[in-house]
């Protein structure tokens, strides 16, 4: 961007970021099963991410207490107007997290972002069509100073203080299914966009095929199919191509985590761990952490001086 120093590679980028352009796709909803147009638009520094319900002419920060449901997804509500609401929001905010958007207002004409093939693939995609472009304001980070923790019964979910001082959020998380298909996975990296491309964005929700009536009997699961979502019955896999990679269902449980977390409203500097959590429990770990003050700082990116 005209104006801003060129900053090295292996220096971290300080400066917001949104899109140069707009871009929209339409899809359904993986729970509603509603044809939705969706329309990401470039926002000023200090915007955030928000979503707009263009039907209803209500606006929804993306931030974490402003989630309302976490059974089977996340989603956001206005405080003030119950049926205002934007669900399974995780797999887009995590492709905007990773990909380093921090200004965004996402417009939606209905209550859920299109699953589209139930990754975050689709996203990236969409992310770089439109390109990103630095703005003149530098971001900020909340660094983790002491941990925090969540639990139930066996799970669990955690924030811890980055090893060296270092920036950034380093990941862990491990998963117990019963279905031999799935069984016991672990998976950790540091989030950053290239980790993220090569080894979460095309990892795929998923779903027991006992519970498939027990959702759509319940109205949700109306959008699902096997063109986006992995379906196990046991220890088969019943989507026709299979699994995309072998531990596909830990690399879309860190995908989720990353969207969750993606609500902090900031870049996390720390260590997440995680055990069979959900997004309740990413969810009750945003407000543990936020609630104890002295377990977290928000940290002003410096500008970094480059020879010319």
């Amino acid at each position: 961007m005209d104006g801003l120093p060129q900053i090295p590679l292996s220096v971290p980028a300080i400066w917001q970021c949104t899109l140069k352009a707009p871009i929209g796709c339409v899809g359904v909803g993986l729970h509603t099963g509603k044809r939705v147009s969706l329309s990401l638009r470039p926002a000023e520094p200090g915007h955030g991410i928000v979503f707009r319900r263009t039907d209803l002419g209500r606006d929804i920060p993306a931030r974490f207490d402003r989630v309302v449901d976490t059974r089977h997804a996340t989603v956001l509500g206005d405080e003030h107007w119950a049926s205002a609401r934007v669900g399974t929001v995780e797999h887009l905010m995590a492709a905007l997290s990773a990909l380093g958007i921090d200004n965004l207002l996402v417009e939606l004409d209905g209550p859920e972002v299109p699953v589209l093939d139930g990754s975050a693939a689709p996203f990236v995609f969409l992310l770089d069509c439109a390109g990103v472009t630095e703005q003149a304001v530098p971001r900020s980070h909340i660094e983790i100073r002491r941990p925090v923790r969540v639990s139930e019964g066996d799970a669990f979910a955690e924030l811890r203080p980055a090893a060296g001082g270092t920036t950034g959020l380093e990941m862990a998380l491990s998963i117990d299914f019963a279905a031999a298909a799935i069984g016991r996975q672990a998976l950790s990296l540091r989030l950053t966009p290239e980790s993220f491309r090569s080894d979460l964005a095309r990892a795929r929700t998923f779903t027991l095929a006992e519970e498939v009536a027990q959702l759509r009997a319940a109205g949700l699961a109306q959008g699902g199919s096997l063109d986006n979502a992995v379906v196990v019955d046991q220890a088969r896999i019943l989507n026709p191509g299979g699994l995309r990679m072998r531990d596909e269902f830990a690399r879309h449980k860190l995908l989720d985590a990353v969207g969750d977390l993606a609500l902090a409203g900031a870049r996390l500097s720390g260590r997440f761990i995680g055990h069979r959590s959900g997004h309740s429990l990413n969810n009750r770990l945003l407000r543990a952490l936020f609630a104890d003050a002295s377990a977290w700082r928000e940290v002003d990116a410096a500008p970094v001086s480059v020879a010319a």
